[in-house]
């Protein structure tokens, strides 16, 4: 039997995640992403390459791809750390909330199009006191991630798209889970690539 192809289009997140999920599922499935890793890894608040960046960026790769018959048999998707982002040199949130519905409602559409399963990974935890003493930049509130969350949920919901609860998961480990202000630490990024495997195949095997 040949192996179902899993496609993966994420954040930075993911892209740390990425190398232990691809060989948890190295013997099922054919594992694959959004490329440009080299480009990605260069500065992971920047998204290029491999990084799916923000909802915008998410929907305008997915219209691309659409466009050119792209057919997956099992998509993850996430984004929405991207689209929290508060830079300091403006005061606005980089997309609003209601964009950012509109523009996963559509991701949706077409992630249901392209694939046979499509499955929403939700967005990892912020720490208000973590995050924003470390970057200087800009800045992420839990309140706008419980937000946005929230936001996604409800679609997933109305349009029946499983939920892998990646960010509860992760939020158990604490403050020691994270290796700069957004990110984890080797061993976190291994759980993480297993809890999703677990969630993945038990998603998988209610569908067929």
């Amino acid at each position: 039997m040949d192996k179902r192809n899993i496609f993966v289009l994420g954040d930075s997140i993911s892209i740390h995640y990425g190398p232990y999920l691809k060989e948890l599922l190295g013997d099922e499935f054919l594992y694959d992403r959004k490329r440009g890793l080299h480009h990605a890894l260069k500065d992971l608040e920047n998204p290029v390459g491999a990084n799916g960046g923000d909802s915008r960026q998410v929907l305008e790769y997915l219209e691309d791809e659409y466009q050119m018959g792209t057919r997956y048999d099992v998509l993850l998707v996430n984004c929405g750390l991207h689209d929290i982002r508060r830079h300091l040199d403006k005061k606005e949130i980089q997309v609003p909330i209601s964009e950012y519905a509109e523009n996963i409602a559509r991701v949706v559409k077409l992630g249901k199009d392209m694939s046979d399963v499509m499955i929403w990974i939700n967005t990892t935890p912020v720490i208000n006191e973590i995050h924003n003493t470390r970057s200087d930049k800009m800045h992420r509130f839990r309140s706008d991630l419980m937000a946005y969350r929230s936001a996604a949920r409800w679609i997933m919901a109305e349009e029946n798209v499983p939920i892998i609860n990646l960010h509860d998961f992760t939020e158990a480990f604490g403050s020691d889970a994270f290796i700069d202000h957004v990110h984890f630490i080797e061993d976190i990024r291994r759980k993480q690539a297993a809890f999703i495997k677990k969630a993945l195949l038990g998603i998988l095997n209610n569908k067929i």
